[in-house]
């Protein structure tokens, strides 16, 4: 304020100096200095009123220099007016000159003041690491005003580094852009960069590995900031700022999804969930919780399940409430009385078996759970009038191959021949592996690590895709709202990764000296799973992440209680049956073949 108050009188001496050389009558002096009082006199008033001298700005920041400037305009618009009017022997040069000359000595200072502080923060970062920031973008500006304004910040950017010809030489606060992604090792050697900050939230998984390989072999590290849905706000702190780490390899692209078309159908509804104790039934049940149904039920066989999302989603694992439903989708009776009783709108389809090693050695439970099972849940989701639902699906039912995939493909085309039967948007969402869910590699991998090794690979070569449970939460919500009845939607999953290359980050995220064996690929297993088989072609749908494909319906009377073998008897019924470890995928391979009149 004081500064601001000497600004308009030194304004005026050196005008009037310039100016008049100090030679004025005694009328203009007295009309000069009378503008000069009251426009400080405003100034001040209207500075404390409005909080500007109360520090709701940081001193130099651009809002403090919109506000000083608003100030300034608005003081010598109106004093300026009105001293020319009321008084004749006004200098009007002095309503003209005054203010912008005042306006400039008041930013001087303040610019000043700022180099001040500045040159002592870089001071206070000698200790800190030398750091190259990759990428020059938005998220590239917050990284450079984030160290810069930490009190005691753990990295001193040397400069950026970004693939835009159009940006080499740009500064962001001071620091240059020194060159593109190709010259980082290089750049870094130079200017003796310790570590590398990848500031572009929607890299994609090759550019990650990529940037992990160069800097691994220059020892070099590497930090990332998270996905844009990970940030509050989008905005990056300094907490975000984290080590790269194996999720960010398998995808790290962000996610728009519509939760208004989300929300029409499930706001105001009683959604169902069965599987609802699983990794992907429990974060369909988390997800859908916050779009406001009028009634959740949550229904899984296994008690402690139910247990563990009911906490998650209440706070509370009393399991007395009726919207917690411990039932078996093979029970089709007390199957019908649950829907009976509660009559969903909406019906999430996430039980099934899926562990597809254990489907091999046993075929008739997963026929059980995931055919018989899957044709109860629509059975008596269509005696009640659901109007929309989804049946889960795995990657695995293309081309399938397995147990696990054959059995998943007949829930499709059990679901696709209620919705062509009658006409409603019942449909499947198919995707691939999902990070964290039970049994998947990253549990088994972390649980080997734990126990000092070896981690096991079936083929140095094999790939899957993968993506976050709440990423392919997000996609099945999103695919319930834009599917059409039959329509098989298939998820997005980015880019194969080498499960090799997952255990080997994985290993070195641990620090430990872990042997990776092989053991060669399972019966039922592929090198590289696909998303569409040969006869399927997939269209674009109105979600850029989600394709849909068609499926041939299937009548679920033509479904048997199990797998037959080719000379059509039941191992259920057939006293000389191979036991049930000995039933194979050619079982259900026949039984599919059978059903739509021939080998596929």
């Amino acid at each position: 304020m004081a500064w601001d108050v000497l600004a308009w009188v030194l304004a005026m001496l050196a005008f009037l100096l310039v100016r008049y050389n100090f030679d004025l009558s005694d009328a203009q002096w007295g009309a000069t200095l009378a503008y000069t009082a009251i426009a400080v006199a405003l100034q001040v008033l209207a500075g404390i009123f409005t909080q500007f001298y109360l520090g709701r700005s940081r001193i130099g920041s651009f809002a403090e220099a919109s506000w000083l400037g608003m100030l300034v305009v608005a003081i010598a618009l109106v004093v300026g007016l009105v001293f020319s009017v009321f008084s004749p022997s006004f200098p009007r040069g002095v309503a003209i000159i005054l203010p912008p000359l005042a306006l400039v000595l008041m930013a001087t200072g303040r610019f000043l003041f700022r180099t001040l502080i500045d040159s002592r923060s870089r001071a206070s970062r000698d200790g800190a690491i030398p750091a190259l920031v990759y990428g020059a973008g938005n998220a590239g500006y917050q990284v450079a005003q984030l160290l810069a304004l930490a009190e005691e910040p753990p990295y001193r950017i040397v400069g950026f580094v970004d693939d835009a010809k159009g940006k080499r030489n740009l500064r962001i606060n001071g620091h240059r852009v020194l060159g593109s992604g190709d010259e980082l090792v290089k750049i870094a050697k130079e200017h003796h960069a310790e570590v590398v900050i990848l500031a572009i939230s929607s890299a994609s998984t090759s550019l990650i590995q990529h940037l992990s390989d160069e800097c691994s072999d220059n020892g070099i590290e590497l930090m990332v900031i998270p996905p844009l849905r990970e940030m509050v706000g989008g905005q990056v702190t300094m907490g975000s700022l984290r080590k790269l780490n194996v999720a960010d390899l398998l995808g790290r692209r962000p996610i728009k999804t519509d939760l208004s078309a989300i929300a029409d159908y499930i706001t105001g509804k009683t959604v169902l969930v069965t599987g609802a104790g699983g990794s992907i039934g429990s974060e369909l049940a988390v997800q859908a919780h916050r779009l406001g149904p009028s009634k959740l039920v949550l229904l899984d066989r296994d008690e402690s399940a139910l247990h563990g999302v009911q906490l998650a989603l209440y706070g509370n694992g009393l399991l007395d409430t009726d919207d917690m439903v411990l039932c078996d989708i093979r029970d089709e009776e007390a199957l019908r009385e649950v829907f009976e009783t509660h009559r969903p709108d909406v019906v999430f389809h996430a039980a099934a078996l899926k562990h597809l090693p254990m489907l091999e050695r046993f075929p008739l439970e997963g026929w059980k759970t995931n055919v018989l099972g899957t044709r109860n849940v629509l059975a008596a989701a269509h005696a009640v009038g659901v109007e929309r639902f989804v049946n889960i699906s795995t990657d695995k039912a293309a081309a399938a191959t397995s147990v696990l995939g054959r059995t998943k493909r007949l829930a499709e085309r059990l679901t696709a021949w209620y919705a062509m039967q009658y006409g409603i948007p019942y449909l499947s969402v198919r995707f691939g592996n999902v990070l964290g869910s039970r049994g998947s590699v990253l549990i088994s991998f972390r649980s080997q690590i734990e126990k000092g090794g070896p981690v096991t690979v079936t083929h140095p070569d094999v790939t899957r895709y993968f993506m976050t449970i709440p990423e392919a939460c997000e996609l099945v919500l999103q695919s319930g709202a834009i599917g059409r009845p039959g329509d098989v939607l298939v998820l997005d999953m980015g880019e194969p990764v080498k499960i090799l290359d997952v255990a080997k980050r994985m290993i070195a995220e641990s620090k430990k000296d872990i042997e990776i064996h092989f053991t060669g690929l399972r019966h039922g297993e592929k090198m590289h799973e696909v998303l569409f088989s040969g006869a399927e072609a997939g269209e674009p749908s109105e979600h850029p992440l989600i394709s849909e494909v068609q499926v041939p319906p299937l009548d679920p009377e033509l479904v048997p209680a199990a797998p037959t073998e080719e000379d059509g008897r039941s191992p259920l019924d057939s006293a000389v049956a191979p036991p049930r470890t000995q039933l194979t995928i050619e079982h259900v391979r026949l039984a599919e073949a059978s059903l739509i009149g021939g080998r596929e």
